[in-house]
């Protein structure tokens, strides 16, 4: 098993403005072309062009239509990838050392040579983070582009992660969450960043940036497109739960 650093000199990071995401996709494909042609064993894909075709992607857009009472539907365009959490299971469980979360940055890697592609860090994972490659037998995820940030021999304007630099929209921001000054530090900051599932103590170092409160025709006013969903399901249970709960507390 892999022990977790106590704390690390930097927590890089992203921060991702759900409000300007288009959806596109350009982070997702630039993610798989990098990532496929350099570090690691390439990202495969399997039966592309027939019945069932199957792919490893480090980074995936999800999208749903989110509906408020009394206004229109809108859409939100949602990136997953790696959090890059402080206290990340899929590194305390994994049986060889493989999966490790570096003290200098707090990157959260996986050495392939020693991986044997068990899945128990994509089963420990709450974030759906870790795709195992069929083709190579082994556990891929977000590097946060390690080959890139530290890379002397591009550009300084690209030594960021790919899905970053190609983000047509400037939709991703990549930075280091420790120190207080820096640009996904501050966005966070003024746009009120979440932290995606707080309640599974993981500490994830990506922050999202909410929708900003959207004009509501209807009514004349703004509305919060997430509130709904951010909110308590029910405040008090009525019916046969709440009959239940009374009755278990009267035991």
């Amino acid at each position: 098993m892999t022990t977790l650093p106590q704390s690390t000199e930097r927590r890089l990071g992203l921060a991702i403005d759900l409000d300007i995401c288009v959806g596109c996709h350009a982070c997702v494909i630039n993610c798989k072309e990098w990532n496929t042609s350099n570090y690691g064993a390439p990202l495969s894909d399997m039966d592309a062009y027939g019945a069932n075709p199957v792919g490893t992607f480090l980074n995936r857009i999800h999208t749903f239509e989110v509906k408020s009472e009394g206004c229109n539907a809108q859409t939100v365009h949602f990136p997953r990838s790696c959090l890059h959490c402080e206290d990340a299971p899929c590194v305390t469980v994994c049986p060889t050392g493989a999966s490790y979360k570096r003290q200098e940055d707090g990157i959260v890697l996986v050495n392939e040579s020693d991986c044997i592609g068990c899945g128990l860090c994509a089963w420990s994972c709450p974030y759906g983070a870790r795709e195992i490659d069929r083709a190579e037998g082994v556990m891929k995820k977000c590097t946060l582009c390690i080959d890139r940030i530290y890379n002397d021999n591009i550009p300084q304007e690209d030594r960021m992660p790919a899905c970053v630099r190609t983000c047509p929209a400037g939709a991703r921001h990549f930075g280091d969450f420790a120190d207080p000054e820096s640009n996904v530090s501050k966005l966070s900051a003024e746009r009120g960043g979440m932290e995606l599932m707080p309640e599974q103590g993981t500490k994830p170092v990506n922050r999202y940036l909410p929708p900003r409160p959207k004009a509501d025709i209807a009514t004349d006013g703004d509305i919060d497109v997430l509130a709904p969903f951010l909110a308590p399901i029910e405040e008090k249970q009525g019916g046969f739960i709440s009959w239940l709960d009374k009755a278990l507390e009267a035991i």
